[in-house]
């Protein structure tokens, strides 16, 4: 098995539990959705330019860093087939493995697994154009080690979080973070809005990466 990788890098988290901290970044091509807000358009096709890498090669780079704390991402990562051996593979040679997932695909094997890695998984809000693909049976999977993230672009998308977080107890499940899409909410928009809602649990997030460096800058 080769996995296609869009891109490889070492940066910070910029987003998640581990936002701030070093990480290997393992961005896979190929997406199944397609969100209006999307910033990683570039590597979602299935012909987009990418390295064909086993598992042990994936590793070795990882290694070869330094790092410890690994991002594997897309694109789509849960798209790709036997994603559980790469997994296993960097959880056994000492590895903190998070998935950024779309919310769309099943992580209930995953989660499953003896070398369980953590999740990310985005709930795709109205303003996306994605919301009726997301599964919301993985939320069943989901511990205090996982995330959901909201990547809100308007009022609208704000109030459709709240009824998502509360249907499905998500603060006593995992931890809730609230994104705006960059360039289209203020964050102090955001900060009114869970002041007035109580939303106790909930963390405002913005994008580290897009702060440091230029919104689009790729290998960040």
């Amino acid at each position: 098995m080769r996995y296609p990788v869009a891109e490889k890098f070492v940066s910070i988290n910029g987003e998640g539990q581990k936002a701030g901290e070093l990480a290997v970044f393992i961005r896979f091509r190929g997406c199944n959705l397609n969100c209006s807000y999307c910033d990683t358009r570039w590597a979602n096709s299935a012909d987009a330019e990418a390295e064909l890498m086993s598992a042990e090669e994936i590793a070795e780079y990882v290694i070869s860093t330094g790092v410890k704390n690994v991002t594997l991402t897309g694109g789509e990562p849960l798209m790709q087939p036997e994603l559980h051996k790469l997994i296993e593979l960097l959880i056994s040679s000492g590895h903190s493995v998070e998935i950024e997932t779309n919310g769309s695909i099943s992580v209930e094997e995953l989660a499953a697994g003896k070398l369980r890695p953590s999740f990310t998984l985005d709930y795709k809000l109205p303003d996306s154009g994605m919301e009726a693909a997301m599964l919301t049976e993985n939320y069943a999977f989901l511990t205090e080690s996982d995330t959901v993230k909201f990547v809100s672009g308007s009022a609208n998308d704000l109030r459709k979080a709240v009824q998502i977080i509360k249907r499905f107890d998500l603060v006593n499940r995992c931890r809730v973070y609230i994104s705006p899409v960059f360039g289209r909410i203020g964050p102090a928009e955001i900060v009114d809005f869970m002041a007035a809602e109580k939303l106790n649990g909930v963390r405002l997030q913005l994008q580290l990466h897009k702060f440091i460096w230029e919104p689009d800058k790729r290998g960040v």
